[in-house]
């Protein structure tokens, strides 16, 4: 009847094993979060220990130029991530949609338009509003707290590509000047004096790499301050490296988080990033679970829309039937891939959001269908319908921003220039865009 058919997918886990690297690891081995950080992936030479002659010299070849040519994020793969991808041969592995995000290649790249001519290093502006090295307060009532600049793994698509992760040949990296005690003490002061915050996201970077007793430290400390009454964990890490969330230090400690988080009701919630049903494996079943059991309020998937990736309906409903139905995770937000550099060719235009929007209506249960969103430099997330003016030949949107200190000032955002059609790709020639 709608064209999409349900049928109920038990996650799997791909036996690693098949990959030569990998021939004599131990399910034990491979639940040992230290191991999985030991043995991620973080160029061509240790994919090629891994993978072998089952990929290509072509595939290392073209992983290697987009490190030194494009690359806006270092490699940095765990065997978890890696071992959900498609390692079957060169054209299975360049297909692979999660291969696509996480381990870009330099073919992959627009070849014409690979940045927009308005990308930007700190797409968000987000350093724009530290009211304190770290602490971002864009939303009124809410506060996103960058404690880290690391994660277990990369995404080729980071939003904060200018502040997490090592510096590429393309990009050095911005820098906290504080040490992250002091960065800490600075951001719940604050909170202190503006009881007008109620929200506070703890993010980086990914909480997965910030030593668990200090998290709890801070946590426990923003459950202290009367006015909050939302605390989100930010980890892909639940995706990407579910051991960390299985390990007995950490699984103890969100238990005592959620315990004290009820007893004062705060929402206690962990939000994690899931682009494609694949990668929810039992493990990652298992560490949601795990933490819908230590108390927490929810455990939210917080995806980014990506051509190639799971812009189509099948992909994103079988993504949000698995992560609801399979691992208890709910469907929260799809981004639209925010204008960084070099990431024209993961970027989905407005119009082609708003269809998939409509396309996914009725599907899954109301409260677990996810939101597609907007996130608009200086004005923040809104629903893919919520643009107040489309020019769909040029590709720029307008929005506005009802909390403005200046109402009724509109803010642009920018389809991807490969997705215009021809007289739309010739008015950005004629601005002197691309060839």
């Amino acid at each position: 009847m709608s064209g999409y058919a349900y049928t109920r997918a038990a996650p799997a886990e791909p036996d690693w094993r098949r990959l030569p690297g990998w021939r004599e690891v131990t399910p034990r081995q491979w639940r040992d979060p230290r191991w999985q950080r030991v043995h991620s992936v973080r160029n061509a030479r240790a994919l090629h220990a891994v993978a072998g002659n089952l990929l290509g010299d072509d595939v290392y070849a073209d992983l290697t130029a987009d490190h030194s040519r494009t690359a806006t994020m270092s490699t940095l793969l765990t065997p978890q991530m890696l071992n959900t991808m498609a390692v079957r041969d060169s054209a299975s592995f360049r297909a692979d949609p999660i291969r696509r995000y996480m381990l870009p290649l330099l073919s992959d790249r627009d070849p014409r338009w690979p940045s927009h001519p308005y990308a930007q290093r700190d797409s968000l502006h987000e350093a724009e509003m530290w009211v304190t090295e770290g602490l971002v307060h864009r939303y009124p009532t809410k506060v996103l707290a960058e404690l880290v600049t690391t994660c277990p793994q990369y995404c080729g698509h980071c939003t904060r590509m200018d502040l997490v992760g090592q510096s590429t040949p393309q990009v050095t990296k911005a820098r906290f000047g504080l040490r992250s005690g002091n960065r800490q003490e600075l951001m719940l002061d604050y909170l202190k004096r503006h009881p007008t915050v109620r929200d506070v996201v703890v993010s980086g970077g990914d909480v997965a790499n910030v030593p668990w007793p200090q998290l709890e430290h801070f946590v426990t400390q923003l459950l202290d301050l009367d006015a909050i009454r939302d605390i989100r964990l930010a980890s892909k890490a639940v995706i990407g490296l579910p051991q960390h969330w299985l390990q007995p230090e950490v699984t103890d400690g969100m238990t005592r988080l959620a315990t004290t988080a009820a007893a004062r009701g705060v929402n206690l919630a962990v939000h994690t990033h899931a682009n494609h049903a694949r990668s929810i494996t039992p493990l990652v079943v298992e560490a949601a679970r795990t933490l819908l059991r230590t108390g927490v309020r929810d455990v939210r998937n917080q995806g980014v829309l990506m051509a190639g990736v799971n812009d189509d309906r099948s992909t994103l409903l079988d993504l949000c039937f698995t992560l609801h139905g399979e691992a208890g995770i709910t469907p929260y937000y799809f981004y639209q891939c925010d204008m960084i550099p070099n990431a024209e060719h993961w970027r989905v235009p407005l119009h082609r959001a708003q269809s998939l929007q409509d396309e996914i209506m009725g599907h899954l249960p109301g409260y677990a269908t996810p939101r597609i969103v907007c996130d608009v430099p200086y004005v923040g997330k809104r629903w893919v319908h919520q643009a107040a003016a489309y020019d769909r030949t040029r590709g720029i949107s307008h929005w506005t921003k009802p909390y403005a200190d200046t109402p009724g000032t509109v803010y642009p955002f920018y389809d991807p220039i490969s997705s215009l059609p021809p007289s739309g790709r010739s008015w950005w020639r004629a601005q002197g865009v691309g060839r």
